[in-house]
């Protein structure tokens, strides 16, 4: 028995407003019974309608707040809210998510599930994350915003989650191997770790996937006809996009590097370069990001200055031979090479080599053709110079390096001459990205929005989907499966605008804008951190 004065419960709760000031039988009676209801909570709450107070503790809030949400004591369910909100931790943030579901409490239910969004791999360490039902377990492994560094957590995710009661979950195993990004793990791993698995060995779903998997690193020239769900990788697998230094509104070299995360559609400032440097190049080698060349204004450089992106700190490496501004550059099983460019008198054919483990550099062939503010990108290994100017004109010719023949092959020519081309390779092809072109008979350059990709397999080019704005000096990368066109200069602005290319609807869709309008950035992709 909890005695209370009807008007002190009708002025606190709505519930009892409605029960006790309409032609309803309890608003009569001296007792009113109430099912289905904990009484402890009950007798809180009524003392809560007389003095404002409650007492919120981490064995009892829960009832009190599924109580207090029958009685529409707001204010109570929003104190608990907050409690809960507080208490997240990876050993009880599923039970709170599936808890403020069933109680209706939208805004601690998406709390809970950021939360195990976000430390997705704590959670499935504890206990909560194996006695999920199978419906829980598939929104969690389907989930493309689930933060983890690798596919290899959520394949792990699933073994623990099976393994934990095999005679009653073998029968989901191809369901929910089937949200995994199988084609996405190196294909040595898929070998020796997922096709010779014990839970998937008689699976016929499985054993599909696994094959699918295989064939897709196996048949590399396929895989533009192989592209599903499982070969779009989830956001926190992708790295981070990193737009370094380039030309601003201010023409005197923006320093700054700003970082872009998918997971959050967002641009921030990161770091700055160590010195003024304009049109140089930008590759990342073992994790760290390495600037080469450029000039600081007039002097062209030779130098190079290598960014660790965890500590956020600066070291100098060995200079090139060569000192090169416009030059391009890119990795190439390991060595990264800088490829043509400008040293200041002459436009340069030359090409070098970075070995990391002997941190040194030297000289490979050269190019057939000098080229500056040439385009650079690896492909099917193989190095690949695209457009640039020579001194003369723009270029729309190509040509290849083979490593192990050390030698500059011709490629089929672009239809547009493109100096200060964006290049990157999306899924076997190679894109060549906006850029400009001087006609002799007009001395202003043309920038163009136009987009061309290359097949290797014909050898020649082909028109996709064009960007919104015309442009040159735009940094491209390729980030997950999306090309990005980052910035560049429209011939009146320097762009603050990023664009990204989903090959499969041959589309350009714009995302976060950068904070700095800058044309001629390094854009290039640091991978996530494995664990």
């Amino acid at each position: 028995m909890i005695p209370a004065h009807r008007l002190v419960l009708s002025a606190g709760s709505e519930y009892f407003n409605a029960m006790f000031t309409n032609d309803l039988r309890e608003a009569s009676q001296s007792e009113v019974v109430m099912h289905e209801v904990d009484g402890d909570a009950l007798w809180e709450l009524v003392h809560y309608c007389y003095t404002g107070k409650i007492e919120l503790r981490e064995e009892t809030v829960e009832v009190l707040l599924s109580t207090a949400s029958i009685l529409q004591l707001h204010e109570v369910v929003a104190a608990c809210c907050s409690f809960l909100r507080k208490q997240l931790h990876p050993s009880n943030c599923i039970g709170i998510c599936i808890f403020a579901e069933n109680q209706g409490c939208t805004g601690l239910q998406t709390s809970a599930h950021n939360y195990i969004i976000e430390n997705f791999m704590n959670v499935i360490c504890n206990q909560e994350f194996l006695l999920l039902p199978i419906e829980e377990v598939t929104k969690l492994l389907a989930s493309e915003d689930v933060k983890i560094p690798s596919e290899e957590e959520m394949l792990r995710a699933l073994k623990l989650w099976i393994k934990h009661d095999i005679p009653n979950r073998q029968k989901y195993v191809g369901k929910l191997l089937s949200l995994i990004k199988l084609p996405l793990l190196p294909a040595s791993f898929i070998a020796d770790q997922v096709q010779t698995e014990d839970l998937f060995k008689d699976d016929p779903t499985c054993q599909e996937l696994i094959m699918e998997a295989l064939n897709y690193h196996l048949l590399p020239e396929r895989r533009p006809m192989l592209q599903t769900v499982r070969t779009r990788p989830r956001k926190s697998t992708v790295g981070i996009i990193y737009a370094v230094g380039g030309m601003d509104a201010n023409k005197a070299g923006a320093t700054s590097i700003e970082q872009y995360d998918c997971w959050s559609n967002r641009w921030s400032h990161v770091a700055n370069l160590p010195g003024r440097r304009l049109q140089f190049g930008v590759a990342v080698v073992e994790g760290k990001l390495f600037v080469v060349g450029g000039r600081d204004g007039l002097k062209t450089l030779n130098s190079v200055e290598c960014f660790d992106a965890q500590t956020h700190t600066w070291a100098p490496s060995p200079p090139m031979a060569t000192h090169r501004h416009g030059l391009g550059v890119g990795v190439l099983g390991g060595p990264l090479y800088a490829v043509g460019g400008h040293d200041g008198w002459s436009y340069l054919s030359t090409v070098e080599r970075w070995d990391p483990q002997v941190r040194q550099w030297s000289f490979v062939a050269s190019m057939s053709t000098a080229r500056s503010t040439v385009g650079v990108a690896v492909l099917n290994n193989r190095l690949y110079a695209v457009g640039g100017r020579d001194g003369s004109s723009c270029l729309r010719t190509v040509e290849c390096y083979d490593p192990f023949t050390n030698k500059w092959t011709a490629c089929a020519s672009m239809s547009k001459r493109r100096g200060g081309v964006g290049v990157a390779v999306l899924n076997g092809y190679l894109y060549a990205v906006g850029g400009h072109d001087v006609p002799a008979t007009n001395p202003h350059a043309l920038r163009f929005c136009c987009v061309e990709r290359y097949d290797p397999k014909t050898n020649s080019w082909t028109l996709v989907a064009n960007m919104s704005v015309g442009r040159d000096s735009v940094g491209v990368s390729l980030l997950g499966d999306h090309l990005f066109a980052v910035g560049g200069y429209d011939g009146q602005y320097y762009l603050q605008l990023v664009e990204a290319y989903d090959s499969q609807t041959n589309e350009w869709n714009q995302v976060a804008s950068l904070n700095t309008g800058r044309a001629g950035a390094c854009v290039v992709v640091v991978p996530p951190i494995r664990q």
